[in-house]
């Protein structure tokens, strides 16, 4: 029988107490309106060391710069696109991922993760220079080819240790036709960690679970369907991962900052806690730390987003916050330290589809209304 390392009883959503804490509650904060007239804008994030801009990204190949409510635009990779992206139609194929790297400030550096003009996956870098990208600069660290248009995975983060974390999805269609999940073999389906500072392409950490055999270099944890959007916590290090279900389940992973890797998130044996094929052998899959069935309440796409680490809303510290993108739903997600159970809470309808969540250098959260093409701060009242 398929066993979980995490008992089942931890995902329960429960509404309650952490420690002596009071959870937080719809009425601790507000939604200020930062920056509007977007086109179907995918993420939002800021530069390392920069409290004036934040860099907003659209699916058709477009990022732009917000100071003071003013946008200009800042990369255009518009031409780099499948057709299908930039006519108008349903896909999730696009401009998916923005990262700058850590010391962005000294080199210029960042990194931005898309498909191709027939929808394989590519993560380039790209270099500013006094203030302007140098288009010729851009230099691809890795390609992947996609089998489907759908589940591309495309969020990119740095961690405290330096290095770069690419998410794949399992290469789409419907229940992981092709084993990627669990195949070690493949990128797709997984969580990659790899070190951009390599004179030529990347190089592997030595560190990572699989540099010296048993699977993919690249690999830093396996079994995820299609993560849309994880994070670190700025704080302690530990990552978050909202991945996105099949039939019935969203589930949020956990991942604390003294991981050696190697973690195996279940799919396609399981979706979230539940046993989705009994015909495949996920061995020491680890449970989620949250979960949440498909309903007209809930919704039915989960968007990961941060632990909350700024100072205007004292309520959410330490709590991490997370959507889903059919209901626009937030639920709140603490851990007390001491017994080390899950807390798990609706926090806010938001009534429109949030594309994920973002976060500034002094910690504060935003979020983004896709269909709207607004971009919203959370503030303290």
């Amino acid at each position: 029988m398929l066993k979980r390392l995490i008992s089942v009883a931890m995902v329960v959503l429960v509404v309650g107490v952490v420690g002596a804490q009071t959870p937080p509650s719809a009425s601790d904060f507000s939604l200020e309106l930062v920056a509007e007239g977007f086109n179907r804008p995918l993420y939002v994030t800021a530069a390392p060391d920069d409290t004036e801009r934040l860099y907003v990204l659209e699916q058709g190949g477009s990022i732009f710069i917000v100071e003071g409510g003013t946008k200009t635009l800042f990369l255009d990779i518009y031409g780099l696109l499948s057709w299908e992206v930039n006519g108008g139609g349903y896909t999730e194929r696009g401009l998916l991922g923005l990262a700058f790297h850590p010391e962005f400030a000294e080199n210029g550096l960042f990194y931005i993760n898309h498909t191709d003009r027939v929808g394989n996956s590519t993560v380039a870098e790209y270099t500013v220079r006094d203030g302007v990208v140098d288009l010729e600069s851009r230099r691809e660290l890795l390609a992947l080819a996609q089998p489907f248009p759908n589940h591309n995975g495309g969020h990119m983060a740095f961690g405290q240790d330096g290095y770069l974390y690419i998410s794949f999805g399992d290469g789409g269609a419907a229940n992981d036709p092709l084993g990627a999940g669990q195949n070690l073999d493949t990128l797709l389906g997984k969580i990659l960690r790899i070190d951009v500072n390599a004179s030529e392409g990347y190089a592997i950490p030595a560190d990572n679970p699989f540099a010296n055999g048993g699977g993919l270099g690249e690999i830093w944890s396996y079994g995820v369907r299609n993560v849309w959007r994880f994070s670190f916590d700025r704080e302690t290090g530990d990552l978050y991962l909202g991945d996105v279900g099949q039939n019935q389940y969203e589930e949020i992973n956990f991942q604390p900052f003294d991981s050696v890797g190697g973690e195996n998130y279940g799919w396609n044996a399981f979706e979230a806690s539940q046993v989705f094929s009994r015909n495949v052998s996920a061995p020491n899959a680890v449970s989620p730390v949250a979960e949440y069935i498909h309903n007209s309440e809930n919704g039915c796409s989960i968007t990961g987003g941060y632990v909350y680490r700024g100072e205007a809303i004292p309520a959410l510290q330490g709590a991490y916050l997370y959507s889903d993108y059919c209901s626009g739903r937030v639920w709140y997600l603490s851990r007390d330290t001491t017994s080390e159970e899950w807390q798990n809470g609706v926090l806010i309808d938001l009534g429109f589809g949030v594309s994920s969540f973002g976060e500034d250098t002094t910690g504060e959260l935003y979020v983004i209304d896709y269909g709207g093409g607004r971009v919203h701060k959370f503030v303290g009242n």
